[in-house]
């Protein structure tokens, strides 16, 4: 019984480790974006994704935010499946395409995805695109809602991207998350 509860406390501990609080201020995502935070968030040491920085409040199995900053030409989002179409980003590709390919990050383990807006806004001081969706994952047909913001600059990617459960988690970090799209700037 010793040796199972100093295990359950040991992955606990290391469940903590792999988290970093930023928090509340302004704070400097992968050394080109700076955001300013009412509260506090939690970094994951974990690549969720292996070309974003992973931020959450309530648990990464709960909410996350996403920063894809500054992507560059011809890169991929994530790694695919050999027999998966590769999700490459091109500098030239309009919002449309930016969200169909982040759709294609979003459902490559089978869960589906409604896109629900999109329209044109400020993002970064350029004319950008933030776009509204809905997600159900596939593993536990959670029904997610997604508010995104992304902009093309100097050929490069930003997209910021927030998910959660769409009843309770969602409406409750929201305003915080638009309220970091809107004063998120580049780093001079």
């Amino acid at each position: 019984m010793k040796r199972l509860l100093l295990f359950v406390v040991a992955l606990v501990l290391a469940g903590c480790a792999q988290m970093t609080k930023v928090g509340p201020g302004e704070t400097v995502v992968d050394g080109k974006l700076v955001v300013k935070l009412d509260g506090s968030w939690n970094q994951s040491a974990l690549k969720v994704v292996p070309t974003a920085t992973t931020w959450t409040v309530d648990g990464l199995s709960v909410d996350r935010l996403h920063f894809f900053v500054g992507l560059p030409d011809g890169a991929t989002l994530a790694p695919v499946a050999k027999d998966a179409r590769p999700l490459v980003f091109k500098a030239a590709m309009p919002a449309h395409e930016i969200v169909s390919l982040y759709q294609g990050l979003l459902t490559r383990d089978g869960s589906s995805f409604t896109l629900s807006r999109l329209e044109p806004v400020e993002f970064l001081g350029a004319p950008g695109f933030r776009f509204e969706y809905l997600l159900v994952r596939k593993g536990d047909d959670v029904r997610l809602q997604g508010v995104a913001y992304g902009v093309v600059r100097d050929r490069q990617l930003y997209l910021m991207d927030y998910a959660a459960p769409r009843l309770g988690f969602f409406p409750r970090h929201r305003p915080q998350v638009e309220l970091i799209a809107r004063g998120a700037r580049l780093k001079s």
